[in-house]
């Protein structure tokens, strides 16, 4: 097997991966900021694992541009309950 195909493999995994758990996990965290509550140490454990995984994917992710407009977005996404968590920890 190429490193091309390697490559594409484990982004279609990773696709696979952020629309099944990553992505409705998500969801879940930003309503629950949306309605001012906390995030819970599971919460947080989940987003410290996002965050390595990002970092660690970033160069497969540099190399496939095809793959930057999702992960961009899932960043945005990310970016935003922990903006919105902080301010409810502030006011809470």
């Amino acid at each position: 097997m190429s490193n091309k195909e390697n490559e594409a493999g484990i982004l279609a995994v990773l696709i696979e991966r952020l629309q099944t758990i990553r992505l409705p996990r998500a969801l879940e965290l930003q309503a629950k900021v949306n309605r001012g509550e906390r995030l819970d140490d599971f919460d947080m454990a989940f987003l410290q694992d996002v965050f390595a995984d990002t970092a660690n994917i970033k160069p497969l992710i540099d190399r496939h541009p095809e793959a930057q407009e999702i992960t961009g977005k899932m960043i945005g996404l990310y970016n935003e309950i922990t903006a919105k968590a902080l301010a409810n920890e502030k006011t809470g």
